[in-house]
């Protein structure tokens, strides 16, 4: 990379950019690879299907060991034979597994670990792209995909199988299993991380002594990304499988669960990338309102708390979640969070930005906060009033002075009699305000005329106030 200039270093915006097109991104990697001075050339096995049943256990566990030899796909010209043994071997692993009963008996399970842990489990590349955006930039995809795709398959299918036994099982996929399971959501091939998620929801339903682990570690990941690294490629995944999990807590909800939702989903939102994963996020936190309705006021509150201050987009991600959250709250709990809550919605309702100020006002298009509203509307209307009137006068999008018409219009039929009170009273407030405007500016005006008339008695050599001083002296 050429040396950067000094207009660069003062642009941040245009060393990026400078960064970029330098780079030469490569849009596949691979992390495994295969000492050259250890080339074993396979030979075909016969076919599962060819063999006697006698036969057949002792060819399944040799066809998984074949399948433990792993190949440099970045060389694309190279092995190409074994390469395609190992692939077609896989696929019948798959199918065999899939279609035959009785095929895992206890003696298999180590081979079928050994085999998955070695193709799926490495060290995954540094990225490519430090910068990576996922709106912009393509994924780094895996190269050696043909492979571990299948193996992958076969992963899901050993698991869903009918005679899969937990308790042989267990051996082997351990804690230490599903540790390395997780660093893997951090690749950057979505097909990978589709694949894992799917594969970790099954471990979590089929073995009840990891679950406590699984959460526990997901836990750490989540914690780590915003404290520490602020970047993790699987959070969207980790948060889908999350969704499933919260869904079949029991009640009462444990204090380690309502603990997680407030000290790690809470300050979730105040990630950079939320972007990326705010719908799983959001969908998380009302799963959780949908299990305790006593949450809501403590979340409610935990939002207002992270509310982004210069971020127009999280403005309107927060502004739905916040509609999803009342669209499961209990009355009791709204008019606990309806001063703190409103205040905030009447700072989003003025917003010079459209897109913000539109997402608040279609909070009267909802029937249920609506129905609340009515029920709180000695309390709402006087919170909102003021700036819903400045902005009809004064906001430059014709849509937001529409729309705030309608939210007027409706308040005004839910109390009439309040509504011209706070119309007298606002208009009487902007009266004496610009009273004390123009009394100002009068003041001023009279400060002026002063300054010129010493400016031009100086001017004319009037009385110099310091030499007289000088000729008492």
């Amino acid at each position: 990379m050429s040396a950067i200039s000094a207009a660069e270093k003062v642009d941040g915006f245009t060393r990026k950019s400078v960064r970029k097109a330098q780079r030469q991104k490569r849009s596949q990697g691979s992390s495994q690879f295969r000492s050259q001075n250890s080339v074993i050339e396979l030979s075909p096995l016969p076919q599962l299907k060819d063999a006697s049943t006698a036969e057949q256990q002792e060819l399944f566990c040799q066809k998984l060991q074949q399948c433990c030899m792993l190949f440099d796909f970045l060389d694309s010209a190279s092995d190409l034979k074994n390469k395609e043994i190992k692939r077609a071997t896989l696929n019948e692993l798959v199918d065999y597994v899939s279609t035959n009963r009785g095929v895992l008996v206890e003696a298999s399970y180590p081979d079928i670990t050994a085999m998955i842990s070695t193709n799926i489990f490495r060290t995954l590349p540094p990225s490519d792209n430090p910068d990576f955006d996922p709106e912009e930039d393509e994924p780094t995809l895996e190269v050696s995909w043909p492979h571990i795709q299948l193996v992958y398959e076969f992963f899901l299918r050993f698991l869903e199988n009918p005679d899969f036994q937990p308790t042989i099982a267990k051996k082997f996929i351990d804690q230490k299993f599903v540790l390395q399971l997780l660093e893997l959501f951090d690749s950057e091939d979505p097909r990978e991380r589709d694949f894992l998620k799917t594969v970790l929801h099954r471990i979590y339903g089929k073995f009840l002594g990891l679950r406590a682990f699984i959460r526990k570690q997901i836990n750490n990941i989540f914690l780590r990304y915003i404290y520490e690294t602020e970047h993790f490629n699987g959070v969207a995944e980790l948060l889908e499988i999350l969704g499933s999990i919260i869904n079949g807590f029991a009640l009462p909800l444990k204090a380690e669960h309502k603990q997680f939702l407030m000290k790690v989903l809470i300050p979730m939102h105040t990630a950079r990338g939320l972007a990326q994963f705010h719908a799983q996020l959001a969908y998380c936190v009302v799963q959780f309102l949908e299990k305790d309705p006593t949450l809501t006021e403590p979340v409610i509150r935990g939002l207002l708390k992270f509310w982004p201050k210069t971020c127009s987009q999280k403005e309107v991600m927060f502004l739905g979640e916040i509609e999803e959250v009342l669209d499961v709250i209990e009355p009791t709990q709204f008019k606990k969070i309806q001063e703190p809550l409103f205040k905030q919605i009447a700072k989003c309702v003025s917003n010079p930005h459209f897109q913000v100020a539109e997402r608040a006002l279609y909070f009267w298009n909802n029937e249920y906060i609506l129905s609340l509203i009515e029920e709180n509307i000695n309390k709402i209307l006087p919170i909102m009033f003021g700036n819903l009137y400045r902005i009809s006068k004064e906001h430059w999008n014709t849509t937001i002075v529409a729309l705030v018409y309608n939210v007027l219009k409706t308040l005004m039929e839910m109390n009439s009699t309040l509504f011209d009170e706070l119309t007298a009273s606002y208009k009487a407030e902007r009266q004496r305000e610009k009273k004390k405007e123009q009394e100002r500016e009068e003041l001023w005006m009279k400060l002026e005329e002063l300054r010129i008339k010493e400016a031009q008695n100086q001017s004319r050599g009037g009385p110099n106030v310091h030499n007289n001083n000088s000729s008492a002296k």
